[in-house]
């Protein structure tokens, strides 16, 4: 008998594999980074194909720790960065370019076409996206476009798109599908058929044989060779619904905040998609088999984890990412240094590309330890502008943020995002939630648990955080941290 569930988890800068066990408890994991390729400022890429050979090394690695055979395993999920953008030769297997990264910039004049005629929300009605660089559906115009012969490829049937989730699945079955959070994410699918809109198809010249069939998060889709033969695929969701769904935010109105390369906080909003008048993505939150699809209010930031390491590999000021909450600490506040890490424009809730990345308030006093500050306040700030967004769409007030993602050890972190909220924060047993929501999904399909309860059962909280700041202090903050935005805006342009 399977006594297991494994998960790969495909990110931004690394790929793990997890095995986990009823209790939702890692059994062994096996984790390898993978390079971050920058042609050119703004312009972010990865290789596939080092991905995948990754993504084979950390299976095999997981479960030679675990002293497993992939026969151990009932049921393997992926969850994986949403957004980034593959295309590859059908026959051959080869990507034609390197995958475009969520964060690339690339696209900015296609959404500055598109906006021109049609206004930055034209699309949001059908996908709940607003116009910008971070969606698949424009990067993969420019791939048609950039590649030669790309286009014609397409339409002949020889090229097949896909985010990295398909490419994996691809990979492991030979299939070439995606789920409904995957392809929420690509600026193509309307959100109330979950299937590709002819109409915005017929916008982008986007030929339709190239795009996966979409298939609920949560199904058995085949059976993977390989590494992982005779092992059914049974779970696919985007990293932050993963988070979502392993954070066990089931009902209306819960949320989490994920606080990885980026920071991703989602709302639990039901069977029906909100509209937000305030800056967010109305996307999907996941979809288990035959159920009725949940949706969810999502505020997305480009740069949080990926700002420490910024500060550790462009300017040194660390030598590792673990590093940087002893230096903070090493001063009592941020000496007046605010640092809007918009290295890739603004998204959630102002959604400017034309920004870019701001030190204020500089003066000979700043040391190391003040920008180290700065840098994990900037993302307690930019969850605080998400949170606000958040509340005024929904007219909820949240009393509580459930957290996870790799940041959420950092205790200075978490403690300055309670007191810049006013609300506790919470940090559960199992930070690995997103490879866990993707393990849940995989384990539903095959009965290994049998139901959502199964889930909620199984959250317990680590520790919790309490707010501490006195409310001008608090206001004092924000006020300065919003004159740093406003000096951000603008640059590109």
């Amino acid at each position: 008998m399977a006594h297991y569930i494994g998960a790969i988890d495909q990110g931004t800068t690394s790929t793990r594999f997890i095995v986990f066990d009823a209790g939702g408890n890692t059994v062994a994991v096996d984790q390898i980074e993978h390079a971050q390729i920058m042609p050119q400022p703004g312009w972010v890429e990865h290789d596939a194909v080092e991905i995948w050979a990754n993504t084979q090394k950390v299976i095999a690695g997981a479960l030679a720790k675990g002293g497993l055979a992939a026969a151990d395993l009932a049921a393997v999920g992926i969850t994986n960065q949403r957004e980034t953008t593959l295309l590859w030769d059908k026959a051959s297997g080869q990507p034609v370019h390197n995958a475009l990264v969520w964060m690339d910039t690339r696209t900015a004049d296609l959404v500055g076409q598109l906006t021109a005629t049609g206004g930055q929300d034209r699309l949001r009605a059908k996908t709940g996206l607003p116009l910008a660089t971070y969606f698949s559906g424009l990067k993969l115009r420019w791939l048609l476009d950039s590649v030669p012969g790309a286009q014609a490829r397409a339409e002949a049937g020889e090229l097949l798109f896909g985010n990295i989730d398909t490419w994996l699945a691809w990979q492991l079955t030979g299939l070439h599908i995606t789920d409904v959070t995957n392809a929420s994410r690509t600026q193509l699918m309307n959100l109330e058929t979950l299937d590709w809109d002819l109409e915005i198809l017929a916008l982008l010249n986007i030929p339709r044989g190239c795009l996966p069939e979409v298939r609920s998060s949560s199904e058995v889709y085949g059976t993977c060779s390989g590494v992982l033969d005779g092992v059914p695929l049974a779970g696919i969701l985007g990293d932050q619904q993963a988070a979502l769904f392993g954070q066990a935010c089931l009902a209306p109105g819960e949320a989490k905040n994920t606080y990885g390369t980026g920071c991703f906080m989602l709302m639990n909003t039901g069977e029906q998609p909100f509209a937000s008048s305030n800056g967010l993505l109305t996307t999907l939150g996941y979809k288990l088999g035959d159920a009725p699809a949940v949706y969810a209010l999502e505020g997305s930031i480009s740069i949080a984890g990926a700002l420490v390491q910024w500060l550790r590999d462009n300017l040194g000021l660390i030598n590792d990412a673990a590093e940087i909450e002893a230096l903070a600490r090493s001063v009592e506040d941020n000496g007046d240094v605010y640092i809007v890490p918009a290295f890739s424009g603004l998204y959630a809730p102002h959604w400017d590309d034309s920004a870019r990345g701001v030190i204020a308030g500089l003066t000979r006093f700043a040391s190391k330890g003040h920008f180290a500050r700065a840098a994990l306040e900037a993302v307690a700030f930019q969850t605080g502008e998400v949170i606000s967004a958040m509340t005024a769409d929904s007219g909820v007030a949240i009393t509580e943020l459930r957290t996870d993602g790799g940041m959420v050890v950092n205790e200075l972190l978490m403690q300055f995002q309670s007191d810049i909220l006013g609300v506790p924060v919470v940090r559960p047993k199992v930070i690995e939630t997103t490879a866990l929501g993707a393990a849940y999904a995989a384990g539903l399909a095959v009965g290994y648990w049998q139901s959502t309860a199964d889930i909620s059962a199984n959250w317990g909280v680590d520790k919790r955080w309490v707010p501490a700041m006195p409310e001008d202090r608090r206001a004092a903050l924000f006020e300065k941290w919003n004159k740093a935005v406003a000096m951000s805006r603008g640059w590109v342009g």
